[in-house]
């Protein structure tokens, strides 16, 4: 098996029952005066299986957002999971009363990022629960361990991360792009744009697939505000030393995407010293456990440069 470096340099159907107010020229959506002094307000009725919730949209969202928002599978997913075995509306203890759809950010003509604020109440005590959500979706995120000369190595990338004001070193890492669920292609194809290192499909080794079936086999990084769930692959290799110099300070992402990326290799012992990256110490801890418990190959796949 190869694995092999680029030279050119770049980088639901739903189960839940809706019904509206009164029929309107678009589907789903009623808008309501909210009082006499009051602008008309965008609202949806949500039919659960045992109450109705009104989804609201906030002041700016147009109605073309709101209907969007509502239909997108970031939010068609969360309803989902609400009623899942797991789901926090399962037992009756709690009530989601109301949603407010505050932001929407789309790539292309695909919902990427939806912000909004769940009313959910503790029945008992009446009291609400944190309900701010930050919804993203599935991402996938990629350990790849290079052995030369009697060293293992592990391959990061720089980028700037606007939202904490730095760069930050991490593994290769990205979104999927459709609603299609394919986790190994995104990952193979994220390390090809943030590395420029092509890598085959069944060379890929998914290793949150080794944790309990309760966790649904995904990480969530940040679960009190975001939704998004990763699930963690990979890849291991044998490459030659001028291979790791080549890698070292490749700068690569595609730029039409905003994406400027440094590749970084680094010594796999010193790994959970380098970076802050909660995905590599997550990577770290699920390789080490696998490893410890024999659920992975020994064999290192051959790596060739074109």
């Amino acid at each position: 098996m190869q694995m092999a470096i680029r030279t050119s340099q770049h980088h639901i159907p739903t189960f839940i029952n809706f019904t509206t107010k009164k029929k309107l020229p678009f589907r789903h959506f009623s808008t309501t005066t909210m009082s006499s002094n009051s602008p008309s307000q965008l609202t949806h009725t949500i039919s659960l299986p045992s109450q109705l919730v009104e989804v609201i949209a906030a002041p700016g969202i147009t109605p073309s957002d709101f209907r969007s928002a509502i239909d997108s599978s970031l939010f068609q997913k969360w309803l989902r999971n609400l009623q899942s075995e797991s789901g926090v509306l399962v037992d009756g203890s709690l009530s989601l009363n109301k949603v407010i759809i505050q932001g929407v950010d789309y790539f292309g003509k695909r919902v990427g990022f939806l912000k909004f604020k769940a009313d959910i109440v503790d029945k008992e005590i009446g009291e609400k629960v944190p309900g701010i959500v930050f919804a993203r979706g599935p991402a996938v995120a990629i350990l790849i361990l290079l052995e030369s000369d009697g060293e293992t190595y592990a391959v990061l990338t720089e980028q700037v991360r606007v939202p904490t004001g730095q760069f930050v070193l991490e593994l290769p890492a990205g979104m999927l792009d459709d609603d299609k669920g394919d986790f190994v292609g995104t990952a193979v194809r994220e390390v090809e744009e943030e590395t420029g290192i092509s890598l085959k499909v069944e060379d890929m080794v998914e290793l949150t697939s080794f944790l309990d079936p309760s966790t649904g086999r995904k990480v969530f990084p940040s679960p009190g505000g975001c939704d998004e769930e990763l699930s963690v692959f990979l890849y291991q290799g044998t490459v030659k030393k001028e291979t790791i110099q080549e890698l070292q300070g490749k700068k690569t992402g595609l730029r039409d995407h905003g994406e400027l990326i440094k590749v970084h290799v680094v010594p796999y012992r010193q790994l959970w010293r380098k970076t802050a990256d909660a995905k590599v110490l997550m990577a770290i801890a699920l390789y080490e456990m696998a490893k410890r418990e024999g659920l992975l190959s020994k064999s290192y796949n051959n790596f060739a440069s074109e």
